[in-house]
């Protein structure tokens, strides 16, 4: 099996593709990284010089050098060092064919077809023997790795971060409502309908104890305080299937984990088959927030 799938090299200030490996897989992972490469390839300018991008099966690596960024698409198994060995093999050979005057004054993609087939014969080279190739040496790497780990990045923040520069949506603090989402489905809609019940059902419940809270004794209001805590919950479900949202996960898991205490809190109010109803909404609605991706935009670069 093939460690190292695909390998991509690009101009850093603006993405141009300059030379890509040819690929013979088309399983569905490996095409949704190469979607990736060039969403990655158009913000590498603000990141620093390595990183990495974590994926089910297969992660993504990089290093960017006088201009120019390095790219692969790695199975999981292989070690991050081996990885980026790779990477630097390609760096050394590249640097080495073609200099930096020759990269800035490129106006085409991929100008530089020749190296297409270095790229192929690296890639031969690690799936095959699992080693360096050129000068670098792999206990180079790992030690440069240790004293300067790549950065994990979040691909929804490069995907926000890339549309904002170029122009895709507005900059300010609602700008991540205008990233076009996935249709809304009937699941989805459902849901919807749903989260807007509990939602109502937690606010009248909230507001009619109230009223009897303060005229008799103060001890229910922590209840009051949870029903109006849950309603608050359901409501940011809604907005968080609707609009897309950094830091998705974090935020989804918060809201289910709060409705779930709240409700536990409300035994005494509320049967069983009540609790169970409102928690089985809130998990619906979680899995449906973080299974609801961004559209895929057309593919520009040709990867």
């Amino acid at each position: 099996m093939s460690l190292i799938l695909f390998a991509f090299v690009v101009r850093v200030r603006d993405g141009l593709p300059l030379s890509a490996s040819t690929d013979f897989e088309h399983n569905r992972e490996l095409q949704e990284r190469k979607q990736q490469l060039r969403t990655i390839s158009k913000a590498l300018a603000r990141f620093p010089d390595r990183g990495t991008i974590k994926g089910q099966d297969l992660n993504i690596y990089f290093i960017s050098s006088e201009g120019v960024s390095y790219m692969t698409v790695c199975h999981c198994s292989l070690p991050v060092a081996k990885a980026f060995c790779f990477l630097e093999d390609l760096r050394w050979e590249f640097t080495t064919c073609f200099n930096s005057t020759v990269v800035a004054l490129a106006a085409r993609p991929y100008p530089f077809l020749e190296f297409d087939g270095t790229i192929q014969k690296f890639k031969q080279q690690y799936n095959q023997s699992g080693g360096p190739a050129l000068e670098v040496t792999l206990a180079e790497v790992q030690g440069d790795l240790r004293i300067h780990p790549p950065q994990v990045i979040n691909l929804e923040e490069v995907e926000l971060t890339n549309g904002i520069a170029n122009g895709h949506m507005e900059q300010g603090p609602g700008s991540g409502q205008n990233v076009r989402l996935e249709p809304v489905t009937a699941p989805g809609i459902l849901t919807l309908v749903l989260n807007i019940m509990c939602a109502s059902l937690n606010i009248i419940r909230g507001v009619h104890l109230v009223e009897y809270t303060f005229q008799d004794d103060y001890e229910g209001v922590w209840n009051v305080v949870a029903f109006l805590l849950a309603f608050v919950c359901c409501v940011f479900q809604c907005h968080l299937y609707l609009f897309h949202s950094s830091l998705k996960k974090p935020k989804s898991f918060t809201l289910l984990s709060v409705i779930v205490l709240c409700n536990l809190y409300l035994l005494g109010l509320r049967n069983p088959w009540q609790l169970i109803f409102h928690i089985s909404v809130a998990c619906l609605s979680t899995f449906l927030i973080l299974t609801r991706k961004l559209q895929d935009r057309t593919n520009d670069c040709g990867v």
